[in-house]
């Protein structure tokens, strides 16, 4: 039987942060899984303005596939994107929905402050988030490292642009095994300090 392919949303808003949506994006592309880029733009526009102007393109608006079962959520930042995830009832209820039935969540830079305190969210997991944002998640649960993994919650969080390529080769780590990220990373040239070859299982 050939192997199953992960799906993956990637959901994107008026504001979200570019390199973190393009980095998740093309990488899990490049290990092949099935990614589904999702506006969730209240006017359900497929074309939004991220936070530094540019336009990034939505494959179809979230509310049409609200009812579709993904292996992970990926949640790239950006402070007004993460504002509009936020005040969503929608993506707030879709996130919580795969959090219920212990799919992957994968958030990062201001998403994880902003979006899951305001919504009782992740109340217990370990996380990190931009550092601009530290003081807004509880001291117990704040990790300032660049990745953060917390196995129980199924949460997956990180820091900002500069640490999108880990995030989004994480995300590959989670759903499928370390020596499928070792072979993306390496036909990336990534910095040979990641390691991804040798890094453990978080």
């Amino acid at each position: 039987m050939p192997e199953l392919c992960p799906r993956v949303v990637v959901c994107i808003a008026p504001g979200t942060e570019e390199m973190e949506a393009i980095n998740a994006i093309a990488i899990l592309k490049r290990a092949q899984f099935e990614v589904i880029v999702a506006s969730a733009a209240e006017d359900g526009a497929l074309i939004v303005d991220g936070s530094r102007g540019i336009k990034l393109v939505a494959d179809t608006a979230l509310i049409a596939i609200a009812d579709e079962q993904f292996d992970a959520v990926v949640l790239p930042g950006g402070v007004a994107g993460a504002e509009h995830f936020r005040d969503s009832p929608l993506v707030v209820e879709f996130v919580k929905q795969h959090h219920y039935d212990g799919k992957l969540i994968a958030a990062i830079c201001a998403t994880p402050a902003i979006m899951f305190a305001a919504n009782g969210m992740f109340t217990k997991a370990l996380m990190t988030c931009h550092p601009a944002f530290h003081d807004q998640i509880p001291t117990p649960q704040l990790r300032p490292k660049r990745v953060v993994y917390d196995k129980h919650a199924r949460l997956l969080t990180s820091q900002g642009p500069g640490t999108a390529q880990e995030f989004a080769l994480d995300i590959v780590t989670q759903l499928t095994n370390k020596a499928r990220t070792a072979t993306i990373a390496e036909s990336m040239v990534v910095w040979p300090n990641m390691h991804y070859d040798i890094m453990p299982e978080r």
